[in-house]
Formats: structure tokens, sequence, C-alpha cells
């Protein structure tokens, strides 16, 4: 299950887990795949708000068996100004709280699996300042929190529990600054050792390692996909 996996990084991941072979189920909040321009036939697809409860736990619901979850559906400005204590909550509320609920209501399916992984997509500004989304950053470092507890949790059950952090990715949401000089020059010119910006497949080749063998001593862990940036 890769939550929010009708664009960008959580597209990706879903791309790269269905040509690994797996039988991959993607959220969006529309109402059905036909309602989107991009092809979604390689996926299950349901609709989710994630910061809704009552959504979330219809999606859940809905499940059959499950070996790995992503938590990768949010964004920053749900309802405005992040500043704004309305703002901040409801950023808080989607990209932290929808997260944690779904992750606590999926248990007993990834317990089943007797082999399952659960990564969460966090974010550089978990580590950074990021002055202009206060509750979006703060759920971000709040879900590396929850990883951490949850690995150690759920390690009888056979769950490992990881994180990815990206750094700057070009994705629709982001596209329009790579257009900006004054922010390229800053964030990949001085903040980035690798000198360009990730791209959504950077994050989903880590997020697949996370869930296989290769992995099966990393829990509790966040990996930065982020180009150098935590370095300098």
């Amino acid at each position: 299950l890769v939550t929010g996996g009708t664009s960008g990084i959580g597209n990706a991941i879903a791309a790269e887990f269905a040509k690994a072979g797996a039988a991959v189920t993607i959220t969006g909040t529309r109402c059905a795949p036909g309602d989107y321009d991009d092809d979604f036939s390689a996926f299950s697809y349901r609709q989710c708000q994630i910061q809704d409860r009552d959504s979330v736990d219809a999606l859940a619901d809905s499940l059959g068996e499950l070996d790995i979850l992503i938590n990768n559906a949010g964004g920053p400005y749900p309802a405005g100004d992040e500043y704004d204590p309305d703002g901040y909550v409801a950023s808080v509320t989607q990209n932290m709280l929808g997260p944690m609920r779904l992750t606590m209501r999926c248990h007993e399916r990834l317990k089943a699996s007797q082999s399952a992984s659960v990564v969460s997509v966090v974010s550089m500004s978990a580590f950074r300042s990021a002055i202009f989304v206060p509750g979006y950053a703060s759920s971000k470092m709040g879900l590396i929190a929850l990883t951490m507890n949850l690995s150690r949790r759920w390690a009888d059950d056979g769950i490992r529990v990881n994180a990815i952090a990206p750094g700057l990715i070009d994705t629709r949401m982001t596209h329009p600054a790579m257009n900006i000089p004054e922010v390229m020059d800053v964030e990949i010119g001085f903040h980035t050792p690798l000198g360009r910006p990730g791209t959504p497949q950077d994050c989903a080749g880590a997020a697949l390692f996370l869930c296989t063998d290769a992995a099966s001593y990393i829990t509790g862990s966040t990996i930065a996909v982020d180009g150098g940036y935590l370095t300098v």
C-alpha cells in the first residue's frame, strides 16, 4: 500500500514496487483512478483523505493481506498559514496523525505477514528549519519519533519500521522552484554537494531497499535521500 501514490515520490515508489513484482495498491484523493490524467492500470486504487479519520479507517478496513505500508500522502499548507494555530493543527493532522492512525489500523495485517515493513516519507524539514511550514516540519519530525518507537514496539511481530527523508526532489509540486535561480543557487549550489536535484526514482530505490531482505537488519532508521544536504 502506497498512500499518495498518484504523483511524485509516491507514484515512483509504487511503480518501483510493481516492477519488482509486488501487487500494489495506491491511494489518491479523487473518487476513481479515471479522474486523473495518468495511467494507473498497474495498480489497485483506493480513495483516501489522509486527514479524515473515517476515510483512513475505511481504507484500512478495505485491505486484504498486507506486507508493506508506505506512508507518503501529505503536503504543506492544507489549511493555509501554518503559523495560524488552526493551520498548524491541520498540517499536523494531515502529515502525522493521519499516517499514524493508518499505520496502527494496519498492525494486525502487517503482523500476519511475519516479514513486513513500514516506510514513512519524511523530509529534510525535520532536521533543518523550514520557516514557512512549521506544522509540516513538526509532523515530519514526529513521524521520525514514531518510526523509532514503533520499530521497538513491533520488533517481535516481525515488522520493521523505517523512514526516508528526501532532500530537494524535482516533482510537480517543487518544479516551479527549479526555474528560480535564487532558489537553486542556494539549495543546489550551496546545500547539495552532489550538485543536482533528486528525482522521485532516487527516493523509490531507497524505499524499495528498506523493504527487501538486503535491509533485514535495519529498523528504526531514517535514511537521508538528500544529495548530501545534511553534511553541509
